[in-house]
């Protein structure tokens, strides 16, 4: 069953299914370094829920709930 990178909790992960959308929003997704794959670790939500914070990569990027939900992911 796939989720949506915004429905993991802090401290569990996921691998990268699909991105989808299109435009400016999702192609600076994917230039970012999330393409089906990628392994990505939830770190923590702001206070209020947004944004979120997650690791991949190597290194920490921050992603708006509205973007998190254009990520599809595996639990892993």
């Amino acid at each position: 069953m796939s989720k949506t990178l915004s429905h993991l909790k802090p401290g569990e992960s996921g691998i990268v299914k699909k991105v989808h959308g299109c435009g400016a929003i999702t192609r600076r997704i994917v230039d970012m370094g999330v393409i089906a794959g990628t392994r990505i670790d939830v770190k923590k939500f702001a206070p209020l829920g947004d944004p979120i914070e997650v690791k991949l990569k190597g290194f920490n990027m921050s992603l708006r709930k509205t973007e998190a939900d254009l990520i599809e992911i595996e639990p892993a």
